[in-house]
């Protein structure tokens, strides 16, 4: 990813839509082992994506000095990642799981004074397991805790008042 956003998802055979996951500059993705791809991906916002061939970056990590351990560092991030959510969906509260997104978000954007949501509460909503309804109840119950605020004329635009409160939701 070079700039934007995007998400990837699954469409289930009910309908439903499951995103696997939202994809941030620096970001790497659409890594699959076989020829076709289990997920769709979509643009949140404007977005540009470097398209590199599996093999051309593989070649080209073996030539660079570290390429090797980059790559190791990619894959178990990327592992890391899918353990987090897995945990995130199955063992948690609506509000821990709210809480615990928004400082997956914060973390990925670098801890900034405003941090900017590329996508919509029914997207966070299909990547926690939960309704639209309850990420809005979720977000206002830590906005009225005082631990977060909305900036500007959208509420994609928040600003984390108190990182380590929040953080006591996500334990």
């Amino acid at each position: 990813m070079v700039s934007g956003a995007v998400r990837t998802y699954r469409l289930l055979s009910d309908g439903r839509r499951q995103i696997n996951s939202f994809h941030l500059p620096g970001d790497m993705f659409g890594f699959e082992n076989g020829k076709s791809h289990r997920f769709s991906a979509e643009a949140l916002v404007e977005t540009k994506v470097r398209i590199v061939r599996q093999r051309a970056l593989l070649c080209s990590m073996a030539d660079q000095a570290g390429g090797t351990t980059k790559l190791i560092r990619l894959v178990t991030q990327n592992l890391q990642d899918a353990e987090s959510h897995m945990l995130l969906l199955r063992r948690k509260t609506a509000l821990e799981k709210v809480a615990a997104f928004l400082l997956e978000m914060d973390e990925r954007q670098f801890r900034p004074d405003v941090m900017e949501l590329p996508m919509s509460r029914r997207d966070i909503g299909d990547y926690l397991g939960l309704t639209l309804e309850t990420v809005s109840r979720e977000i206002s119950i830590l906005r009225d805790a005082g631990l977060l605020r909305f900036v500007g004329t959208t509420q994609r635009r928040l600003s984390l008042l108190n990182r380590e409160e929040l953080s006591r939701y996500d334990s």
